[in-house]
């Protein structure tokens, strides 16, 4: 058999190490086709001028194209026959990605568990995303529930590992170089600073982007992702194609932009989960919760730990969940990130 019918639960192995096909180079053109699927306007990412003015050599890309990247590539291999997407935990990006970089991925299964139902279990992977020398760029730890393709199959011997729950501050890796002192608040778009945002504070970001079916598909064929369930009506009982997660986590990270313009670099992924599906037609908002703060060794540059909530259509302002502590039905995603902005 030449095709690949991609991996099943019962396929994978505690300890297995997978190194992902297809190395990616990126350039310009990534760049400003992200800048056309989603309302970017992060001014680090969007201006060389900017950037350099900050301490960098030029504008990196976009801190989620790097993600995006990677993810891709491990989508062949872990998650093309997935159920869902269920979460995400100590990620961190190491190294600015430029223009010209090129991302390969590597995974090391560190966990696995077979669902009650028998039919699916849930893969727990390590990735780390390399460039072109070798160098490590990202990593992010995220788990996946899988179909079975033989439910007969015996299920491993059930192995959770323990998650962080935050990324410490102290271990954030800012930039090399980057230095907030002389920061253009007019030219980035906002005047708020890392001293004006309070703990507990909350944020509406006001505006919203309503999804539609053949961008989501054109972003997700971007990245390199191959999972049925994105590209396939067939593939779920209600015959909707479903939207890409890490779709709906860039859509609301450029929608933060108002009200957040000055958290410029994400560097750290706490945790993340994809609370409810979303399809085409829905309209994504999103809004934002001040988690921590912290100071760094960087000059005038401080990390602010954020929660990104991306609901959709009707939902209440600043609601997350119901009494009974389950998701409401309107939030699609709930992402806890570490961010670098000018104190």
């Amino acid at each position: 058999m030449k095709t690949n019918p991609g991996r099943f639960f019962e396929d994978y192995r505690l300890g297995e190490v997978i190194v992902h096909a297809v190395p990616r180079t990126l350039s310009g053109g990534e760049r400003a086709l992200y800048h056309a699927l989603y309302p970017a306007r992060h001014a680090l990412h969007s201006s060389d001028e900017f950037a350099r003015a900050c301490g960098l050599r030029a504008a990196p890309m976009d801190d989620l194209i790097a993600f995006h990247t990677v993810f891709g590539k491990t989508v062949p291999d872990i998650s093309l026959n997935a159920v869902a997407n269920l979460g995400y935990a100590e990620g961190r990006w190491l190294r600015p990605v430029w223009p010209g970089d090129t991302l390969r991925s590597e995974s090391t299964v560190i966990g696995l568990k077979e669902n009650s139902n028998g039919k699916s279990g849930v893969v727990y992977v390590r990735t780390r995303g390399l460039n072109q020398s070798g160098e490590p760029v990202l990593e992010y730890v995220r788990w996946v529930m899988v179909r079975k393709r033989d439910l007969d199959a015996p299920a491993p011997g059930p192995v959770v590992p323990e998650l962080k729950k935050t990324v410490a501050a102290d271990d954030l890796i800012v930039p090399e170089g980057l230095d907030f002192s002389n920061y253009d608040f007019a030219l980035a778009g906002e005047r708020h600073r890392w001293a004006d945002y309070m703990v507990g504070e909350k944020i509406d970001h006001v505006d919203g982007v309503t999804v539609e079916e053949a961008e989501h598909m054109l972003a997700t064929r971007l990245w390199q992702n191959t999972a049925k369930v994105h590209f396939d009506r067939t593939q779920r009982e209600d015959g909707k194609r479903l939207i890409y997660g890490g779709h709906v986590i860039s859509l609301a990270r450029a929608l933060s932009f108002n009200g957040l313009a000055n958290a410029q670099v994400v560097v750290g992924l706490n945790a993340g989960a994809h609370a409810n599906p979303c399809f085409s037609g829905d309209t994504v908002r999103a809004w934002s919760e001040v988690l921590d703060k912290a100071p760094t060794a960087a000059p005038g540059v401080g990390a602010v730990r954020l929660r990104l909530v991306a609901v959709k259509d009707g939902a209440a302002p600043f609601a997350l969940r119901a009494d009974d502590g389950k998701y409401l039905a309107e939030v699609l995603l709930d992402l806890d990130y570490w961010a670098l902005m000018p104190l």
